[in-house]
C-alpha cells in the first residue's frame, strides 16, 4: 500500500501502526515524527499547498487529510484523480479512538488501531472532575489568538475540568482575542502552546499585567507543550498524560 499523509500526527500515527516509509511515500515538512523514520518519506509540500504534480507522481492508493487542515480543493483534486482519501475530522479527544479505528481500517491495521484506541479509552477515563474555573489556551502571539471550545485544543483543556469559552462561535474556532476579551468572558487561566506559536515567559507575563490594567485579574499562566494540545492520533495518550501531570503541579 502507497500512502500520502497530509497531517503530521496522523503521520506519526500510521509510523505507530505499524507502516514504514516503504508504504508511507508522501508528506508534508511539518510531518517530523518520528524523526528518524520521516527523514526517508519524501515531502511533497505544506499542509496548505502541496504540490499536486508530486502527489500524482506518488501514486498513493490513499490521501490521509484533515478536514481543517487541508484545502478542500486538494481533498477534491485527490477524489478526480481517483485515489482513495481518508479524511479526519476530530473535535473532542474522545473522538479520537473512532477516528484510529477507522484509520486502521483503511490501512489494514485493525488490531493496532485498537491497541491505540483502547490506550486513549483508559486515558479518557482519567479525566479530573470540572473546577468551574475558565480557561484558554492560546496559539498566536501577534495577533493575539486562541483556541475556542469548539476546537480539539480547547476540548483538551476543557478534558482537564476547565470550561473554555465559545468565543465567535459563527467563526473559524481560533478568535483574535484582547485583554479586554478575555475579561469578558471570565477568562481565569491562559494555556500558552510551544506552537505554532512558541510563548516566551516575558511575553505571558506582559499579557497578565495588561490585563491588570485593563482593569481584570491576574491570569494564572501555564506554559504548556503545543503538540500536546494539536497532535491528535496515537499521540493523544501521551498528551493527556502530559496534560494531567501538568494539572496535578
Amino acid at each position: 500500500m502507497r500512502i500520502v499523509s497530509l497531517v503530521p500526527s496522523l503521520t506519526l500515527t500510521l509510523f505507530d501502526l505499524g507502516l514504514d516509509a516503504t508504504q508511507i511515500v508522501g508528506r508534508t515538512p511539518w510531518c517530523i515524527h518520528p524523526e528518524q523514520q520521516v527523514a526517508d518519506v519524501p515531502v511533497v509540500g505544506g499542509t496548505k499547498t502541496p504540490t499536486l504534480s508530486k502527489i500524482m507522481a506518488a501514486q498513493p492508493d490513499l490521501v490521509v487529510m484533515d478536514r481543517d487542515e487541508n484545502p478542500k480543493a486538494v481533498h477534491d483534486w485527490c477524489i478526480e484523480q481517483g485515489f482513495d482519501v481518508f479524511v479526519c475530522h476530530v473535535k473532542h479527544p474522545d473522538e479520537v479512538p473512532s477516528m484510529l479505528r477507522q484509520l486502521g481500517q483503511a490501512v489494514s491495521r485493525i488490531e493496532q488501531a485498537e491497541y491505540l484506541a483502547a490506550e486513549i479509552e483508559d486515558m479518557l477515563r482519567k479525566a479530573p472532575d470540572s473546577n468551574g474555573e475558565v480557561a484558554l489556551p492560546l496559539i498566536w502571539h501577534d495577533p493575539l489568538m486562541a483556541a475556542n471550545g469548539a476546537t480539539y485544543a480547547g476540548n483538551m483543556i476543557s478534558w482537564l475540568g476547565y470550561a473554555v469559552p465559545m468565543i465567535e462561535p459563527s467563526g473559524t474556532g481560533y478568535p483574535e482575542v484582547t485583554p479586554n476579551s478575555l475579561i469578558e468572558h471570565g477568562v481565569q487561566h491562559v494555556f500558552l502552546t510551544t506552537e505554532p506559536h512558541d510563548f516566551s515567559v516575558e511575553e505571558g507575563l506582559a499579557l497578565q499585567q495588561a490585563v491588570v490594567e485593563a482593569g481584570g485579574i491576574g491570569l494564572s499562566l501555564h506554559h504548556i507543550d503545543g503538540e500536546a494540545l494539536t497532535w491528535m492520533g496515537s499521540y493523544t495518550a501521551k498528551a493527556l498524560h502530559h496534560l494531567l501531570e501538568h494539572h496535578r503541579l
